[in-house]
């Protein structure tokens, strides 16, 4: 593999901005997609380790959920609208452990990938040639060597400043490794667009263990590919969430693993045990919710404006590039105004200055309508993550920005949940704890200059 030069890269960004607009994507209507679902229309059946439940016991279940917290739209009409845009099962019986920052994520990675004895799938956005991803790669190695199969995808734009080398040893060493929607136009395979990138952050273990979230691999957790060098220092700690999901779940990542790795076109997989029968491990209800290139459904989006709308007493949301359509704005205000407890934790340090100006132009309205927003100043926030009348949680890739809702493959664990959502909310206060809040009387009183700089930059809101 040949790695573009950054001017090269550039230009290829630039010709891929004008691809974007010139096609003219939108975003799924969740409104209309709320309106015509049926309101008698009952969720679907629940998955168990043995398989699909009968309709009395998936309610009993979802009853008994219903009774642990206050009453709440987000476990009955929420749920169904969901399930009309996607046909991922929700599934029982598994063990949700949250892991914040890299320190826990890579320690659970790490524990994972040494008990390994059938194969293990990897998929990444960065994969940097520095101490963390060296660690990996060592690991990778040993285990393949040990007879492990070993799949790795990692995304051609993520990972631009990643040398070949450091790819080539894997391949040399046994593991199986496809280059997601290369740079090089030459390269791809079917129709080349370089805006459509992986952002998916996934491990899977034996087909039993998976970990996802926002955490790349790279010492600084991730970073901006088109404003860092390579093996450069972090300037600052970057905070983020992922989970480890144990269960049935595991078999929905899986396959959402081996439909990307086909579409990639990769090398034929050799014979493992890829769906091994899994026990329940926990009493969490996992949906996996996904998006992918090319799809007009767009489902973490549609979950997210969904969630919103059917929100009833809290909503606290933590997201790293909040760039919003006007669909999550008007949700986010509608709630606020109706009483819902709103607050967002947004960067007030970030890898990219363009971004924190678009995000800041929204404050205005949702600061009016009621919401409260806080900016994280103590580390470079990469979180995205949201918990919802203290029962329904997600945490995954997905941006509240245009290109993670249009364009990238992402993917979020939606965790239903009083327990987990306990931890979730203790987590959320932490991080309270290091933000600070932005006050409407003292933002409406800002000097012009910022004013205008956010107001020019939202000019180009599709492009960031």
């Amino acid at each position: 593999m040949t790695i573009a030069k950054p001017r090269q890269c550039f230009f290829l960004l630039l010709s891929s901005l004008l691809i974007i607009a010139g096609g003219c994507a939108t975003l799924p209507n969740v409104a209309e997609h709320i309106e015509e679902t049926p309101s008698a229309r009952q969720p679907r059946q629940i998955v168990s380790s043995k398989g699909l439940l009968s309709p009395r016991k998936s309610q009993a279940i979802m009853e008994r959920l219903q009774q642990s917290v206050g009453p709440t739209d987000i476990l009955g009409r929420h749920t169904v609208v969901v399930e009309s845009v996607t046909e991922s099962p929700l599934t029982k019986g598994n063990k949700v452990t949250l892991l914040a920052d890299g320190e826990a994520t890579y320690a659970a990675m790490f524990q994972a990938l040494e008990k390994a004895q059938d194969h293990i799938n990897l998929e990444s956005y960065i994969i940097e040639d520095d101490e963390i991803g060296r660690q990996f790669a060592d690991l990778l190695l040993k285990k393949q060597a040990e007879g492990v199969q070993v799949h790795l995808l990692y995304d051609s734009v993520g990972s631009m400043y990643t040398p070949a080398a450091f790819f080539q040893r894997l391949r040399d060493g046994g593991v199986q490794v496809v280059e997601f929607n290369p740079i090089n136009p030459m390269e791809a395979r079917g129709e080349w667009r370089l805006d459509q990138r992986d952002h998916r952050k996934i491990l899977l273990v034996d087909g039993k263990v998976a970990i996802i979230g926002g955490i790349n691999i790279s010492k600084v957790y991730s970073s901006n590919p088109f404003h860092r060098k390579q093996n450069e220092e972090a300037p600052i700690h970057w905070r983020d969430t992922d989970v480890q999901i144990e269960g049935p779940a595991v078999a929905e990542f899986q396959k959402l693993f081996f439909a990307t790795w086909l579409k990639q076109k990769g090398p034929r997989v050799s014979d493992r045990n890829y769906f091994p029968e899994l026990k329940e491990k926990g009493e969490a209800l996992v949906r996996v919710v996904s998006s992918t290139p090319g799809e007009t459904n767009r489902i973490p989006f549609v979950v997210y404006v969904s969630a919103i709308s059917f929100a009833e007493h809290s909503i606290h949301l933590t997201n790293s590039y909040f760039i919003p359509d006007d669909q999550i704005l008007k949700a986010l205000t509608d709630a606020a105004r109706r009483g819902v407890d709103v607050k967002i934790i947004l960067p007030g340090a970030t890898d990219s200055r363009l971004a924190l100006y678009v995000q800041r132009q929204h404050y205005s309205e949702l600061l009016h309508a009621g919401v409260k927003i806080y900016e994280h100043d103590t580390s470079l926030l990469h979180a995205k993550t949201a918990v919802i009348d203290q029962v329904w949680s997600t945490v995954g890739s997905t941006n509240l920005d245009y290109l993670s809702l249009l364009s990238n493959d992402e993917v979020n664990a939606v965790i239903l949940s009083r327990e987990f959502a306990v931890e979730m909310e203790e987590m959320f206060v932490r991080d309270l704890a290091d933000s600070r809040q932005i006050e409407w009387e003292e933002w409406k009183k800002r000097p012009l200059f910022p004013r205008v700089r956010e107001w020019f930059v939202n000019l180009f809101v599709r492009w960031l």
